[in-house]
């Protein structure tokens, strides 16, 4: 059921340590606010020289008070902060919000002083959120602990920043979109960004939850409690650049970027992830409604020809399909268009508007009603004739009101209807579109942001959870070659035969142990192909025999290994490898192989371990998937069996967190079964 944070958001009490007269401080702003929840419980100001605040006696300390305290806000300079935290918890406080900086965000020294605050507070049976926090606040319980108020909604805000908050406030507005909670993360001492979204998950007054987070801290807990959630999640986070690929020793690890590995968990999660506060906004605006198209078929409505074709091109973007209207719609609409109307999809009243406000309102119903779509996008100048009074001069009031009244019967087809309806339009303040968002109707004045809408409406592929971590295996010491090698093929990974030979004499041995063709690979090489130290092909023994001469004068490698050379014939290389991130655990990546693997890049992530079902998934995800069914001739290979073969690597990676990075690089696909023709792996 996750942590008790009932104290945090419901107390039967709260002081605010710190409290002050001074518009200045933060003590001022949070104790004015805390006020305003009238009689709802009841609120002490403590102030050290005591006094008035606000018009309100102060205390000069929480002992003074006279009565426990179940919630304490702490705003006081930092030196005086553990103080004022031993003697909340003294007082009997469930739970503090340590407003208070100075600790973990300064370095060493504040972060032990951190940790050791945390400590008191969980050896108390209390929770603490902060420090280095701007407070909380909870519109169901009216609980106003924050410098800002909020307006009321659906919507829980847990933020690693304010200010987006408040950007959020301004952009929530036109779309009736509020608050149920908001919570300022700080620097997560005690209760973590997981322990707010399982919370919030329980909430009966959130709807959505919003998450701002520069510092997921377990990054994999929170895509488990996202998973869990059981409501919308949206996430906006930073900090997703490449820097971190630039160390990485592996292809694996070139290959993945933070971006991915955020991407990845959020898919496998199902959480909607964001690039901007506008963006976050939209998808909240599209999912308030609780619609859910059941396909990705949306048909444009348009006024006129730009705007539907820009339209259309938005949609196509987002993921989503325009597709041609089938002949009984297409007739259906030429009953109540005229005759240049467009009527295959995008549709355009091409004038028709102007002539009878009605024929939007028609038409929107005629496209809800097919069955070719899952969504319609209404867009252009619907909203001008109110906002303008007639717009385009002449009839006046006459556009003006049949427009509200088309306004109205398409908030009435709506609320009849299970489709998601978005309009975009020039004129998104005017009281048409003002009708139609009282209705629910999403309303935007960009065309992309009315795509993205309905992309979020859409169905996604299922989200797999996680599958979780299985318990560590005894660690391997040694990651050489042929020791991660052996170490895979004891898990079940197939390889071709392969002996180490440090001299000429090992290596004409090992000719009698196995027939050619042969490769020969020089050991203690990361990249050993770049390095020149593969030879590939070699007939028999004098092949080998003159190749090993060759690379050990240029190389002077201690050993090499001498391998049975797989049949490439019908066969497909892939890349399968895990690259352990230090907020994500291990994060799998499956994609085309062998040496132009970093230069395709067609590769696809997800969290390991990684069953096969997920695995076959991922395979058939990549650009060049058709190569795994056969092209110009060649013979379909066994999928089932690579999808096993990624179940073996990354399970095996999943088990053995000393591995940094493992790669099997390439995984021959044949017809029948897998090799593994080369590995690596990479201790932390």
């Amino acid at each position: 059921m996750g942590r008790d944070l009932s104290a945090l958001f419901d107390p039967v009490s709260v002081a605010v340590v710190g409290a002050s007269d001074d518009p200045a401080k933060y003590g001022h702003a949070i104790a004015a606010q805390a006020l305003r929840a009238g009689g709802r419980r009841p609120v002490h100001l403590v102030n050290r020289r005591g006094g008035t605040v606000l018009g309100r006696t102060a205390a000069p300390g929480l002992g003074a008070i006279g009565e426990p305290v179940d919630l304490a806000v702490v705003c006081v300079p930092a030196a005086g902060f553990e103080d004022a935290v031993d003697e909340a918890l003294a007082c009997g406080a469930r739970a503090v919000v340590a407003i208070t900086a100075g600790f973990a965000e300064t370095g060493d020294r504040g972060r032990a002083r951190q940790l050791a605050v945390a400590e008191r507070v969980r050896v108390a049976g209390a929770v603490m959120v902060g420090p280095n926090c701007l407070g909380l606040a909870d519109n169901t319980t009216d609980l106003f602990l924050a410098s800002d108020t909020f307006t009321p909604g659906g919507v829980a805000l847990l933020s690693q920043s304010g200010n987006l908050a408040l950007e959020l406030q301004l952009r929530f507005r036109p779309h009736g979109l509020g608050f149920s909670r908001f919570v300022s993360l700080g620097n997560q001492a005690d209760v973590t960004l997981v322990d707010l979204l399982a919370d919030c998950a329980r909430h009966e007054g959130t709807r959505a939850i919003a998450v701002y987070a520069e510092d997921f801290a377990d990054g994999r807990a929170f895509a488990e409690a996202a998973a869990e959630a059981g409501k919308p999640v949206v996430l906006l986070t930073a900090g997703r650049g490449d820097a971190s690929a630039r160390s990485a020793q592996s292809h694996t690890g070139a290959l993945t970027t933070s971006a991915d590995v955020v991407t990845a968990a959020c898919r496998d999660a199902g959480v909607e992830l964001v690039a901007t506060p506008r963006e976050l906004a939209v998808v909240l605006a599209a999912l308030h409604g609780a619609r859910s198209a059941a396909g990705r078929r949306v048909a444009v409505l348009t006024d006129g020809g730009g705007h539907g074709v820009i339209a259309a091109d938005a949609v196509e973007t987002a993921g989503l399909t325009v597709p041609e209207l089938r002949a009984p719609t297409r007739d259906r609409l030429r009953k109540v268009l005229w005759d240049q109307s467009a009527v295959a999809n995008p549709v355009d009243l091409a004038g028709m508007g102007e002539q009878n406000p009605g024929s939007y309102a028609e038409t929107v119903a005629a496209l809800l009603a097919a069955e070719e779509t899952d969504a319609v996008l209404m867009t252009g100048y619907f909203g001008g004739y109110a906002a303008a009074d007639g717009g385009l001069g002449g009839g006046g009031t006459v556009l003006a009101d049949g427009e509200q009244a088309a306004a109205r019967l398409i908030a009435d087809r709506h609320h009849a209807t299970a489709k998601p309806l978005v309009v975009q339009s020039m004129y998104p303040e005017s009281p048409s579109c003002r009708t139609l968002a009282a209705a629910g109707v999403p309303v935007f004045s960009a065309t992309e942001d009315a795509a993205r809408a309905l992309a979020a409406t859409a169905p996604r592929a299922p989200h797999t959870g996680l599958t979780h971590l299985p318990p560590p295996a005894a660690p391997l010491h040694e990651t050489g070659y042929l020791q991660t090698r052996g170490a895979l093929a004891a898990a079940g990974l197939p390889f071709p035969a392969a002996r180490e030979v440090r001299d000429e004499t090992q290596l004409l041995a090992i000719t009698e142990e196995f027939a050619g063709p042969y490769v020969l690979k020089a050991l203690h090489l990361l990249h050993k192909s770049d390095a020149g130290g593969v030879a590939l092909g070699l007939a028999g023994p004098g092949e080998l025999l003159a190749a090993f001469r060759e690379m050990h004068a240029r190389l002077g490698a201690p050993s090499y290994s001498v391998e049975a050379m797989a049949d490439l014939t019908g066969g497909v290389e892939l890349i399968v490898g895990v690259n352990r991130d230090a907020r994500f655990g291990p994060v799998a990546m499956v994609g085309l192989g062998g040496v132009l693997a970093e230069v395709l890049h067609d590769v696809a992530f997800t969290l390991a371990p990684v069953t096969a079902d997920r695995a076959l998934h991922l395979l058939r995800g990549l650009r060049t998937a058709a190569l795994l069914d056969g092209v110009r001739g060649r013979p379909p290979v066994d999928v089932a069996a690579a999808a096993a073969a990624v179940e073996t690597i990354t399970a095996f990676a999943a088990a053995h967190p000393e591995i940094a990075e493992l790669e099997v690089n390439p995984l021959l696909v044949l017809p029948r079964g897998v090799l593994a023709l080369d590995s690596r792996a990479v201790l932390a």
